[in-house]
């Protein structure tokens, strides 16, 4: 795996503003020292035809919890980033909305975006599916297991069967977001209780909505926000998995 020489914050989704400057102050702090000033963040939203109105919340949000200038990177669905629209922005904040369409638009250029965030270094946040492609092994959706129901249909992303797919490989951990409100923790569960051996896909993420985990370099994180994080590890046994929530205000 390689990582980024800057910090990666991911996002469960959410849009209480009253938990803005918490979830987003971390990432807009670190953009500012990747700038040596007010900085330039691309907005990277997946475009379907209605891409404007996807980035409209972010050029309010962002810019009322600290001093910065969003800008819009709009990707038309079935299409992938062009790399060299990262040009002059100082930090990459991928959007959320349709999982799948946000690994087919990102994952085939991860080595571009990986290096253009460790030449920098320069900050990522995840938003929801933004967060999920972030790891080694994305989960993209689904909300069945053969004839199981894991999680809700409606959180299942226009997918039936639990999917996974090669991520940006910014993190370890399998993420999965909006958690207690979409009811996905199970999906993560069933992701990690079931992922083959030693191929590094025994831990996972869990991430409400309203809430950040910013992760370091170090491999260190922090969470911060209005919800918990999950951590899901495999355990000994065969099929087996342990869960631990950590609060906002921890640090791991």
């Amino acid at each position: 795996m390689r990582t980024p020489a800057g910090p990666v914050h991911l996002v469960g989704g959410g849009w209480d503003a009253a938990a803005a400057p918490a979830v987003y102050g971390p990432f807009l702090a670190d953009a500012a020292v990747a700038a040596g000033g007010v900085p330039t963040i691309a907005c990277l939203v997946l475009d379907e035809g209605d891409g404007d109105q996807r980035f409209a919340p972010w050029a309010q949000v962002l810019p009322g919890v600290a001093e910065c200038r969003p800008r819009p990177l709009l990707v038309p669905i079935g299409s992938t980033l062009d790399p060299a629209a990262l040009a002059g922005a100082d930090a990459l904040l991928v959007s959320g909305g349709l999982t799948p369409g946000y690994a087919a638009a990102v994952v085939p250029v991860a080595d571009a975006v990986r290096g253009w965030l460790a030449d920098g270094p320069r900050p990522y946040l995840g938003f929801s599916a933004g967060a999920a492609i972030a790891s080694d092994r994305a989960i993209v959706g689904g909300w069945r297991v053969g004839e199981v129901p894991v999680c809700p249909e409606d959180a299942g992303e226009d997918l039936d069967q639990l999917t996974t797919v090669p991520g940006l490989e910014l993190t370890k951990w399998s993420v999965d977001v909006h958690c207690a409100q979409w009811g996905t923790l199970p999906r993560l569960l069933e992701t990690i209780r079931t992922s083959p051996p030693g191929r590094g896909w025994g831990n996972g993420l869990g991430i409400d909505e309203n809430t950040v985990v910013s992760m370091d370099a170090d491999g260190g994180f922090s969470v911060a926000g209005y919800g918990r994080a999950w951590l899901v590890h495999r355990g000994e046994g065969r099929g087996q998995a342990h869960v631990r929530p950590l609060p906002a205000g921890r640090r791991i």
